[in-house]
């Protein structure tokens, strides 16, 4: 059974944002491009990526890959917690995923995600769907993330190139960390027979007509570098 949302935005709506004014970061690159560190180091304030103490890698079961071959995924570490959850601290940024977690046609992948500090630099984090050769030089996904600032990004990476489909935008239901740096996140991908829609809670933030992402494939979650969370993974109705 198909979990059904309803939406804010209609069918003539489909490519356009359903509220929000868009904000693109300067820092954005084609290979750390959800982070903002690349603008933070061009002023001289370099944000390497550091290696979380204790680090082991991701879960029994799941796969990741970092951004950055040269970056190692023992860098981070996965924390199980009560209710299925895992406290994350990174480390490179990367995408983590079980083989079993794939979706095609018409679904919805959920994934909840809190920000436990602020980090040095706005650092984002959220789910990817339609994931393909995920360890091969081809890799192809969409993801949707968020920072701490109240805005999200959608974007496709393909092979070692990425585009927006929307770059960083604010958004009403997109919450900002509070002053201790903690915010919570249910983040949502619809994809429909019509288009694919992005949702915050039960609200839509944008939506393109559906074959324009990918959406057959994988499903997981992105998580940048530098970041102290709490993640549950993707859960995929149908």
């Amino acid at each position: 059974m198909r979990t059904s949302i309803g939406l804010a935005c209609g069918a003539a709506a489909l490519l356009t944002a359903c509220g929000g004014e868009a904000r693109t970061n300067a820092g954005d690159s084609a290979r750390a491009g959800d982070s903002a560190a690349t603008a933070a180091a061009t002023a001289g304030e370099a944000d390497p990526t550091r290696a979380a103490a204790g680090g082991a890698g991701v879960p029994a079961g799941y796969t990741a890959r970092t951004d950055r071959e040269s970056d190692a995924i023992t860098g981070a570490r996965y924390t199980a917690r009560d209710g299925g959850a895992w406290e994350v601290q990174t480390g490179p940024a990367h995408v983590v995923w079980a083989a079993g977690d794939t979706a095609s046609g018409r679904y919805t992948a959920r994934a909840r995600v809190a920000q436990l500090e602020a980090p040095s630099h706005p650092e984002a984090f959220g789910l990817f769907v339609g994931g393909q050769d995920l360890q091969g030089p081809a890799q192809r996904y969409t993801y949707f993330v968020v920072r701490g600032t109240g805005e999200y990004l959608i974007r496709v990476r393909d092979g070692a190139q990425t585009r927006d489909v929307r770059g960083w935008t604010a958004a009403p239901a997109v919450a900002k960390q509070d002053g201790s740096g903690r915010a919570t996140y249910d983040l949502a991908v619809r994809a429909d027979a019509d288009s694919t829609r992005f949702l915050v809670g039960d609200t839509p933030v944008y939506a393109v007509a559906a074959g324009s992402v990918p959406t057959d494939g994988v499903a997981g979650l992105r998580i940048n570098h530098n970041l102290h969370l709490e993640v549950r993974p993707v859960a995929i109705t149908r």
